[in-house]
């Protein structure tokens, strides 16, 4: 079914100023710096999220912009004129619009994270788009198992408008439900696909995103005027060291999703190429050092599961500098293989990267992984009627490597081994040899002995399905 809003001719007058206003601020740096990178291809699309930058931002950092639940917020898509890009042959493009994490800890546990707020929140959706008020878009999407996701047609010839809806807060995902400005941040991504020769939008063109947090409605009004108020209270040659705020935030250029480059490499016969969170885990660095993976069961450390081999091809080594954030580098090692990679030195990396990312691609190269902070062994209790699962009879313990010395954490090692969410677990206890119950917190965390053993059994609610841990 074909869904367009017809565009009044309004909208066709204004609409190159209206866009070339919401550029002003970025236009100048940019043809600069693309006139410097002699030989470098502009992007063929550029988004604009009409929602104010916070002047609380330091130069050099990326920007912040702060969103209300629930509230429309319209993201301009400039048409291929403006950018001067002619090479797009389908008279229509796809864009996908997400809502990821921008933390990297939370980037590992997504799957578990949106999981749990599909429970708490049932029947609602993180990214929702407002048809009415969006212009020049066809055939809309919003897939049922895909709560953050969304999907669209448009044609880059016109310029075209789509209003999105963000409807979680950061607070939801903090351990502790903390004030809005201690909510994690969050990532808005556009990916945007052209059709191949079967005429299914899976050919890969570009990515966009840029940081957002989400506060409550009318919270990010009062937040961006605190932070204005505490700009203006400064000196002026500190604020000089701080980013002044634009009316609109750019969209910066970022490495695709992972299923977008899968859908490129297959070529599968399905035309939607939405987010499949059940998928394997992959992980994917932005240009300015974050993405969200993919993810499901177990917890995987970065560099653990994804080693570089000697067998790479540079096509594949390239993949593999963008999955670990190297992106900034991936220009610079694009004739390497595999096992060039391998055979450079600390010194070599350090003297081509720099001392930070030499450091961290010295050590992701080599496949070191971050130590635990404590190792604990737990055993499901096995009931009377269960047959024993180890030749002979006796327990099977399971190892749990904690990072954090925290509740939080212990609660998504228990809920990996029981295989539900971290959210269905609502008490943990510790039962001494007395016989009473002691609810765990983080200090008794922080004071479990390193390979302390525990008998775990849970208490599942059959009104709410979920469930209180007893450690013994």
């Amino acid at each position: 079914m074909l869904f367009c809003h017809s565009q009044p001719e309004s909208y066709h007058q204004h609409s190159a100023s209206y866009i070339s206003e919401a550029l002003a601020p970025f236009l100048k740096n940019e043809e600069a710096r693309l006139m410097a990178e002699t030989g470098a291809k502009r992007a063929p699309f550029q988004y604009i999220l009409c929602a104010a930058t916070s002047p609380a931002v330091k130069q050099q950092e990326e920007t912040l912009t702060y969103l209300n639940q629930g509230q429309s917020y319209e993201i301009r898509m400039l048409n291929r004129k403006l950018v001067e890009y002619t090479d797009i042959s389908s008279k229509c493009v796809k864009s996908i619009v997400r809502v990821i994490f921008h933390d990297r800890r939370l980037q590992y546990m997504e799957h578990q994270q949106l999981e749990g707020w599909r429970w708490n929140r049932p029947g609602d959706r993180i990214l929702d788009i407002d048809v009415p008020l969006s212009v020049g878009i066809m055939e809309p999407r919003s897939h049922p198992l895909h709560l953050n996701t969304i999907e669209f047609l448009w044609d880059p010839v016109k310029s075209a408008s789509v209003f999105i809806q963000v409807n979680c807060i950061s607070t939801e995902f903090t351990p502790r439900k903390h004030g809005g400005e201690k909510g994690v941040p969050f990532r808005i991504q556009v990916d945007t696909f052209t059709t191949n020769e079967h005429g299914e939008y899976m050919e890969y063109v570009h990515s966009s995103s840029c940081q957002v947090k989400v506060f409550k409605p009318k919270g990010a009004d009062r937040k961006l005027k605190t932070d204005n108020e505490k700009i203006d209270k400064k000196t002026p040659q500190d604020r000089e060291k701080y980013q002044p705020s634009h009316n609109t935030t750019l969209l910066k250029e970022c490495c695709p999703w992972p299923d977008a480059l899968n859908l490129t490499a297959t070529h599968s016969s399905c035309s939607t190429p939405s987010p499949v969170y059940y998928s394997s885990p992959v992980s994917c660095g932005f240009t300015d050092g974050n993405c969200s993976p993919n993810q499901q069961g177990e917890l995987l450390m970065p560099g653990c599961t994804d080693h570089l081999l000697p067998s790479s091809s540079p096509q594949n080594t390239q993949q593999w500098l963008h999955r670990h954030r190297f992106t900034p580098f991936s220009k610079l090692f694009s004739s390497f293989s595999g096992a060039d990679l391998l055979r450079m030195s600390r010194e070599d990396l350090i003297q081509i990267c720099g001392p930070a990312d030499g450091i961290r691609l010295f050590n992701t190269v080599k496949g070191r992984c971050v130590q635990p902070r404590l190792t604990i062994y737990a055993c499901q209790q096995q009931t009377g009627n269960q047959p024993p699962i180890k030749p002979g009879g006796g327990d099977i313990y399971h190892a749990l490597y904690l990072e954090e010395l925290t509740l939080l954490d212990l609660s998504e090692k228990i809920a990996m081994l029981f295989s539900i969410t971290p959210q269905q677990i609502t008490h943990i206890y510790r039962q001494k040899p007395t016989g009473i119950h002691v609810l765990v917190s983080d200090e008794m965390v922080q004071n479990f002995k390193e390979e302390t053993t525990f008998i775990i059994s849970t208490v599942r609610d059959e009104n709410t399905e979920c469930y209180h841990v007893v450690l013994k």
